[in-house]
């Protein structure tokens, strides 16, 4: 191994080492509350050595959310990919994936939906934010094909299937946002789960091309 591959393994490791100890400190303290300081003490680095990696904490926190993305894009994938499904079973398989994902890293999924601001994406770097853009493009590609099979075979109402998978996403990010906000106002039990079952029960009967 030359001298530049071993550089570029070991500022890889380093990125990663800054991640790990980023994803700790915003699980400790909430996306808020944490700083570039709480993380470059956790990663047992120099304060300034984390601006030669990330711009800002929002970058580190996009970062972060990264393998959220991958892990949701892996799961679709398999639906995609099981070739036993009715539409039916494909669109509850979906919702599923939606809880699976929230179990899988809770923290991270709420607050990925926070940085989803204009401001706070233009603010990330280059590299970062296409990485971002193409997972959330394959996401909303694939689950917008699920619709319009769906809607090609007449089981499904006649409408935009890319709107009716933004609005099969908003129904979770909303639910999501809206659970936590209330759980931390008055601290009662969490009924995401069953709030999110109800919704997409819901919508599943509302998109039925005939009605019974």
């Amino acid at each position: 191994m030359g001298i530049q591959d071993r550089r570029e393994r070991e500022k890889e490791q380093r990125r990663n080492q800054i991640i790990v100890a980023a994803r700790r400190v915003f699980h400790k303290k909430g996306f808020t509350k944490a700083t570039m300081k709480n993380i470059a003490k956790e990663a047992e680095l120099g304060f300034g050595t984390l601006y030669l990696y990330f711009n800002n904490k929002e970058e580190l926190y996009a970062a972060v959310s990264l393998r959220v993305l991958h892990y949701f894009n892996m799961r679709i994938s398999h639906i995609i990919n099981q070739g036993n499904l009715s539409k039916m079973q494909q669109l509850d398989a979906l919702k599923n994936v939606l809880i699976d994902v929230y179990n899988y890293d809770p923290m991270v999924t709420i607050n990925m939906y926070h940085l989803q601001s204009i401001q706070t994406l233009k603010n990330l770097q280059e590299d970062l934010l296409d990485e971002i853009k193409n997972l959330a493009r394959y996401s909303t590609i694939a689950i917008a094909k699920i619709f319009e099979e769906g809607v090609d075979a007449g089981l499904l109402i006649k409408k935009n299937p890319f709107a009716l998978a933004d609005i099969f996403g908003s129904l979770f990010s909303g639910i999501v946002l809206l659970e936590t906000s209330k759980n931390f106002l008055d601290g009662k039990k969490n009924h995401l789960k069953s709030t999110i079952a109800i919704a997409y029960e819901i919508f599943n009967r509302g998109i039925l091309a005939q009605q019974s």
